[in-house]
């Protein structure tokens, strides 16, 4: 495998980075200009592989949904390492419609696993493309943040500029 490349965009949640294969996919992403922040996402066995910093052609999709387009992210290819349950979840947190969150116990419900509700905030909590695998879309029951690796801040704007969107 050649280089990962790591790239930086400024938002309005602060700074944005990501790590990409070199084929394109994200294998991590999230609120922070720090590296190794994003390789502490990864499986261990996925953070010895080279990293150079430079331009990725995704940065245009977090533009663009800073500027209101939110569905700009969703045809961002990533890839992630885990269970065939964890692989399940990660592709039904895309399946989430921007504007339109689900609780734990909802999200557990899409899955087909009403009572895997600890399960589905696991899903969540070992996301590690944040906005392109969108996690944030998922809530406590209620309507409470809950948890966010990012912070419960940029969690809360991200789900008011996809209502605003909507």
């Amino acid at each position: 495998m050649t280089a990962r490349t790591f790239a930086v965009v400024d938002t309005p949640d602060g700074p944005f980075a990501l790590l990409a294969d070199p084929d394109g996919a994200v294998v991590a992403s999230g609120w922070t200009a720090d590296l190794d922040a994003l390789l502490a996402r990864l499986p261990e066995r996925e953070r010895g592989v080279d990293v150079v910093s430079g331009a990725s052609e995704h940065t245009a999709a977090v533009e663009a949904f800073y500027a209101g387009e939110v569905a700009a992210i969703d045809t961002v290819p990533v890839r992630q390492w885990g269970t065939p349950l964890q692989q399940r979840g990660w592709a039904g947190l895309r399946a989430i419609a921007a504007g339109h969150p689900l609780t734990y116990a909802e999200f557990a419900v899409a899955l087909g696993s009403p009572t895997a509700v600890r399960a589905a905030a696991s899903i969540c909590a070992r996301n590690a493309p944040a906005l392109f695998v969108p996690c944030h879309r998922v809530l406590r029951t209620g309507g409470a943040m809950g948890g966010f690796a990012w912070g419960v801040e940029v969690k809360r704007s991200l789900l008011a500029r996809e209502a605003a969107a909507r």
